[in-house]
């Protein structure tokens, strides 16, 4: 007998996002940086060697694992048609004009065969909390209850928001130490927040899809 398929939701390691980190069900955080990339080829071989050495020196530099991925996506260009074909009634040169409509007609068939990717390159910065196991939780509850001085029961939800948000501090400190070591490199980098990645993730689990927009972030000089 064939096997029943499994929900989409249960293949999802995802539980959520939150304050632009992504909490997976094992209660996992992940930070998603978005990196502006650089033309590698076109540098000289003095400038290569330094970009290499940098690169180098900060992945020695980390006390922690990082993934590094490439998203190809396909480029909507749908805007930049509807801007071309919103110019052609304000166009008084009939020749302008029907040199618009032939671009306008070039663009979208040259598009129809082939599609323009856009890679997007990303840097994944990770935090697996310590799970301490329910028993031991409760061992340790009860040592806390001991020694405190306020004997007033703690709430299970504030505790969970508190370490919550502790975890996120040392997320962010992470962070920012590969924002700055990407910094040496020469590269740009800028967390993504709720929004993007959501729709980061929407892509990625239906790649058939046109992309609604591309992301932004900061350019670099």
């Amino acid at each position: 007998m064939p096997k029943e398929a499994l929900p989409t939701q249960q293949l999802v390691e995802i539980e959520t996002v939150q304050e632009g980190t992504v909490i997976l069900k094992n209660g996992s955080l992940r930070k998603i940086l978005m990196v502006a990339g650089i033309n590698f080829d076109l540098k000289s071989e003095e400038e290569q060697g330094f970009i290499t050495f940098s690169y180098q020196n900060f992945i020695n530099s980390l006390n922690f694992s990082v993934q590094i991925f490439i998203h190809s996506r396909k480029l909507n260009i749908g805007g930049y048609l509807n801007n071309l074909e919103l110019r052609l009634p304000a166009e008084t040169n009939e020749l302008l004009k029907n040199q618009i409509k032939e671009y306008t007609e070039f663009v979208r068939s040259f598009v129809a065969d082939n599609p323009i990717m856009e890679k997007v390159f990303f840097v994944v910065v990770p935090l697996d909390p310590i799970q301490i196991p329910a028993a031991g939780l409760k061992i340790t509850q009860k040592i806390t209850r001991i020694f405190s001085k306020k004997q007033t029961a703690p709430s299970s939800e504030e505790e969970k928001q508190e370490l919550f948000h502790k975890n996120i501090q040392q997320l962010n400190q992470r962070v920012d130490q590969v924002t700055s070591g990407l910094t040496q490199i020469g590269l740009s980098a800028a967390p993504l927040n709720d929004e993007q990645l959501i729709e980061l993730f929407y892509n990625l689990y239906n790649p058939e899809a046109v992309e609604k927009r591309t992301l932004e972030i900061a350019k670099t000089k």
